[in-house]
């Protein structure tokens, strides 16, 4: 799967006169994909939704609507995000680009490109509002972390997945991640809400989780736990045993309303 072509996207060069002098501005490069290539999802496709990098240069992301690529990139959950045609939400794609680069590039900066896509390709344009959203907080517990650091080198790219046992279990394997990063992972992939990170956690941790699901968290897509296995710990438990908890809140958002948007080119 590729990326639009590596698109180096300036800010306009402009200058003022300043006190006699000429100020220019500093040129600005977006990061962006080297090549990528949006396709539709066939009906019949059901291999499962997921954004995942593939080795150190394939970004995928399979069965994604336009609101849920704008969600992932822009760090936001999915009610989050209104506006824009129908399509937006009933329409999912698959994504598939090359990165630039001789590493494999962070999570935050194959958010950027993801955005840099989301303008380049589908013309998004959007403005921000304010809304006020029940939210979880991400918190110390009173017993304080139980957190290991990281014994990974601090370039090294953080890894944060969830696998699916459908009717039994998540199974999250965290390496090299901070509090930040796991507060994001958790809004944009399990829970309908923001997750604020309150822990002041500043490091990096290797840590696993395992929990059963319910209905409020992936959307409500996953398939109901089974009879055997629905005594086992929920995610607030599994939590409790790394010294963290979930607590209920309000707060307001930056949600993102688009203005405009259009269905993108395979090519």
């Amino acid at each position: 799967m590729k990326h639009g072509a590596q698109i180096l996207s300036f800010l306009i060069l402009g200058f003022a006169i300043l006190g006699g002098q000429t100020a220019f501005a500093i040129p600005q490069v977006r990061p962006a994909f080297d090549v990528a290539t949006i396709k539709p999802v066939a009906p019949d496709d059901r291999g499962g939704r997921y954004i995942v990098m593939q080795g150190g240069h394939q970004f995928v992301a399979k069965a994604y609507s336009l609101k849920r690529m704008v969600s992932a990139a822009y760090n936001l959950p999915l009610k989050a995000i209104s506006g824009g045609p129908d399509w937006t939400d009933s329409d999912p794609y698959d994504v598939r680009a090359v990165t630039p680069g001789e590493q494999r590039p962070p999570l935050d900066e194959q958010m950027l490109m993801l955005q840099t896509l989301l303008t380049d390709r589908f013309k998004l344009s959007f403005h921000r509002e304010p809304k006020e959203f029940a939210v979880y907080e991400l918190t110390v517990a009173k017993s304080g972390s139980r957190l290991k650091e990281s014994t990974a080198p601090p370039d090294q790219p953080s890894e944060i997945i969830n696998t699916v046992f459908p009717g039994e279990k998540i199974r999250l394997p965290a390496r090299n991640a901070t509090m930040g990063q796991f507060a994001s992972m958790l809004q944009r992939g399990v829970f309908d809400r923001p997750v604020l990170d309150k822990t002041n956690l500043a490091g990096r941790y290797d840590f696993d989780l395992e929990w059963t699901y319910d209905d409020s968290q992936f959307g409500g897509i996953l398939p109901p736990i089974k009879p055997e296995n629905a005594n086992k710990p929920n995610l607030f438990a599994a939590l409790q045993e790394l010294g963290l908890k979930l607590e209920p809140s309000r707060a307001a958002i930056d949600t993102i309303v688009i203005d405009s948007v259009q269905r993108p080119s395979e090519n």
